[in-house]
């Protein structure tokens, strides 16, 4: 295994009941008719693994007209990305030293709207972009029908570019990070194992949003929530490898354990 490093990028952040988050947050009881709602705050965020011979980038955010109508107002509403215009994928990218031009693949995650609206970026060129095959279905299932989920935008995804597709469980990038696919919150999320001199680091991604879908295994909220059997058994893959490696878990969009990361591992 060479030097890996594993660089994250701060995109912003998102407002949204936890109810949307944590199936059953907030239920009606007996003695509490009409519980309190809770807000909380959620980052947005990307990475940039930096290999030996190539440096890839991990999802690319949302696009920075999120909130002046690119997002549909349902949407929006239910997640409110106050801070969307301030983070462009260039501007967020130099702010840890990197550019466009250095990144030489990049891997979607899976394709919603808060992960895939920087892809304009890479339209019209050579660079790979790894996409699970049941993401990839399911996105233009969703964006250009009226099935499948509101959460994808044709204008996103819908351009000129080098898809490569990643097939089954399991897809090595190159020695010590490997894509494991965690379907659940949609069929075809991607996490990873990455291993870098300073531990490993184990990508759940919005498999868990949150600590408490790890931890209590509390699903996510149905809206966010594609198949609840496959997600139980992603997230027993997750847990496995963590047992075996002792990786640091990444969530999806947990703030606090985002910032205990610090800069990332290996920087």
């Amino acid at each position: 295994m060479g030097d890996i490093s594993v660089h994250l990028v701060d995109r912003g952040r998102v407002l949204t009941d936890m109810g949307y988050v944590l199936d059953g947050y907030t239920m009606g009881s007996a003695s509490n008719r009409s519980p309190d709602h809770e807000t909380a705050e959620f980052v947005v965020w990307n990475a940039v693994v930096d290999g030996p011979d190539r440096t890839v980038l991990w999802d690319t955010g949302a696009n920075p007209e999120a909130g002046d109508g690119y997002w549909p107002a349902p949407l929006y509403e239910a997640f409110e990305y106050v801070d969307a215009a301030d983070h462009t994928l260039e501007g967020d990218l130099d702010s840890v030293g990197y550019d466009l031009a250095d990144i030489d693949a990049v891997v979607m995650s899976h394709l919603h709207l808060d992960h895939a609206g920087g892809l304009a970026e890479f339209a019209g060129t050579d660079v790979p972009i790894y996409v699970h095959e049941e993401e990839l279905k399911f996105a233009y299932y969703s964006a250009k029908t009226t099935e499948g989920s509101i959460a994808y935008l044709a204008s996103d995804f819908d351009r000129d570019l080098n898809w490569n597709v990643v097939h089954g469980d399991e897809h090595t990038l190159f020695d010590g990070f490997r894509l494991v696919h965690l379907p659940g919150h949609t069929p075809g999320v991607l996490g990873a194992h990455i291993e870098t001199p300073a531990g490993d680091v184990l990508v759940a991604g919005d498999e868990c949003y949150v600590e408490g879908n790890y931890t209590d295994e509390v699903p996510l909220g149905p809206g966010l929530l594609w198949s609840e059997r496959d997600w139980f058994d992603s997230l027993q893959k997750v847990k496995e490898l963590e047992r075996r490696t002792g990786g640091d878990v990444l969530f999806g969009h947990d703030l606090a354990r985002f910032e205990s990361f610090g800069d990332g591992w290996n920087v």
